[in-house]
């Protein structure tokens, strides 16, 4: 029985935090601009918010590490890509320059900082060591706002 109720809540807790990863990253969208104002009906664009909710989702990633079920971290890891690519994609339309069609494709920028759309060079899924991992996901996160 009390088997039972632990798989319950277990799953419970599990359908709840997709919900808040889902609602962090509705936040973002809106304000990222893919989601229209519920009071204007228009899209606004705002990168200093989009990024504090990218950069909730990125902490809540890093804390929960290993200790997520395998669907919650899908669903974290998915989401959290999504919204980097399109923060990325966002900011250089807010610049006026053209989105490079693929991140690994575009070349390399002649300044000593890494730009933000070449900076996410392996795909969040590959295998790695943990700490490549970490340290791949720090770089990422410091250089996507700049």
């Amino acid at each position: 029985m009390a088997e039972v109720q632990t798989n319950t809540q277990s799953g419970e807790l599990s359908q709840r935090f997709i919900e808040f990863v889902m609602m962090q990253a509705q936040n973002a969208a809106l304000f990222l601009g893919q989601i229209p104002n519920p009071q204007t009906g228009q899209g606004e664009v705002n990168l200093e918010l989009a990024k504090m909710f990218i950069d909730q989702l990125a902490m809540i990633q890093e804390k929960t590490r290993g200790n997520l079920t395998n669907e919650e971290t899908a669903v974290l890891r998915n989401t959290l890509s999504n919204l980097q690519m399109a923060f990325v994609e966002v900011s250089q339309q807010t610049r006026g320059e053209k989105p490079a069609a693929s991140p690994q494709a575009a070349p390399p920028e002649p300044s000593g900082e890494p730009s933000a759309a070449s900076a996410p060079a392996e795909p969040s899924d590959a295998p790695t060591a943990p700490p490549a991992e970490t340290e791949s996901r720090k770089k990422f996160t410091k250089s996507y706002g700049a």
